[in-house]
């Protein structure tokens, strides 16, 4: 690798991967030490191809989900079936990995610059901005390059928008979807708002069991579906459609929601 190549975003693939490293072995005990990462579904990873895959997440912190999706998707790729077991994973990493995150927030400090570099597509929300609610047009850039990201390798996005839980999925996911037919994986995550504060920086608890289950491609006839069937499929999946509100306590939703009302993403 030439040290000055670039990916499609202008970053320098050298610097990412140093950024990676240091990164992932700084964070590894967040998810193997202080805490334990209960993996399911990681041999999936492996059978992807190399581009034009979308993982669908629901959505806990602002940035240990995805941080725990490097460190899995990476463990995985070097051979480790549901364990990130020996952080030396992390000297060959996958470099063209991106998320989708919001431009105000990857902008809100030095740390947020710097997992910008890592992989971060930013995009402006037309919901919310700066705390407040908004409407706007869905800007065209956006969708651009969360295609360009998708035609250079895989893209994780949090379809609710926020990580308030069981809020519903934003049709912008769908029509991506339909638009660029990259195969979809859905993943369900539990116990990161348990042991990290909101933005995911800061461990709160310690000794939480975390889950991180991986599933089977969707199945999705991208030309015939409707957005709706395509919203429908990624909310059973992620676990996030209303018929699973039953099995959490009405007293904890109320608190979660009283607890992600200021900041949402």
């Amino acid at each position: 690798m030439g040290l000055l190549k670039r990916n499609p975003f202008g970053h320098i693939l050298f610097l990412k991967k140093w950024l990676i490293r240091i990164l992932g072995t700084l964070t590894h005990r967040r998810f193997r030490g202080f805490n334990e990462l209960q993996i399911e579904g990681s041999e999936i990873i492996k059978n992807l191809p190399d581009t034009n895959v979308l993982f669908v997440s629901n959505h806990q912190t602002y940035f240990a989900d995805v941080v725990s999706m490097f460190h899995v998707f990476n463990a995985s790729l070097s051979g480790r079936v549901d364990s990130i077991k020996n952080v030396g994973y992390l000297w060959n990493p996958k470099l063209n990995i991106y998320y989708v995150a919001a431009k105000e927030t990857m902008k809100d400090g030095l740390l947020p610059k710097i997992l910008a570099y890592v992989g971060s597509v930013s995009i402006e929300r037309t919901w919310r901005s700066e705390g407040q609610e908004v409407n706007r047009q869905v800007k065209m850039s956006d969708i651009s390059n969360i295609g360009k990201a998708l035609d250079d390798g895989w893209v994780i996005t949090f379809p609710q928008g926020t990580t308030t839980p069981f809020k519903p999925i934003r049709k912008g996911t769908a029509h991506i979807i339909k638009r660029y037919k990259p195969i979809v994986v859905p993943i369900v995550i539990d116990g990161f708002r348990r042991s990290f504060d909101k933005k995911g920086l800061r461990i709160k608890k310690k000794n939480i069991l975390q889950s991180f289950e991986i599933k089977e491609p969707l199945e999705i006839d991208y030309d015939n579906e409707s957005t709706d069937a395509i919203v429908k499929k990624i909310e059973y999946a992620i676990e996030q459609h209303p018929s699973f509100l039953k099995v959490i306590p009405q007293k904890e939703l109320e608190a979660l929601e009283a607890l992600n009302k200021k900041r949402e993403w």
